[in-house]
């Protein structure tokens, strides 16, 4: 999943309905976001990571984090969710499975 923009109050409930909709239409138990178009990302933002997340581990899933840019890391880093979340430095290719536009 590739998300572009900003994760705000604004555009969280857009990126939850999608992972709500892969959620129910797709099997998949592994999902890497490419973080690397993400400019911003706020508390509304990590919650539905989070959630995410959440979902996919109660069916046996893992949800991973690529190639965040450094304002993102920060985020990641200051509320120890860098230890939440697996963090890759660049995006592993051959695990992307959907675009999406924050």
């Amino acid at each position: 999943m590739v998300i572009v923009g900003e994760i705000d109050l604004y555009t969280a409930p857009g990126l939850q309905a999608e992972f709500t909709r892969l959620l129910q239409e797709s099997p998949a138990t592994h999902v890497v976001i490419d973080m690397s178009g993400v400019e911003f990302c706020d508390s509304t933002g990590m919650n539905v990571l989070l959630s995410a997340l959440k979902r996919l581990r109660e069916r046996g899933g893992v949800l991973e984090l690529a190639a965040p840019r450094p304002a993102v890391r920060k985020i990641l880093q200051v509320t120890g969710l860098d230890s939440v979340f697996t963090v890759h430095e660049t995006v592993p290719e051959k695990l992307l499975t959907v675009k999406r536009q924050a």
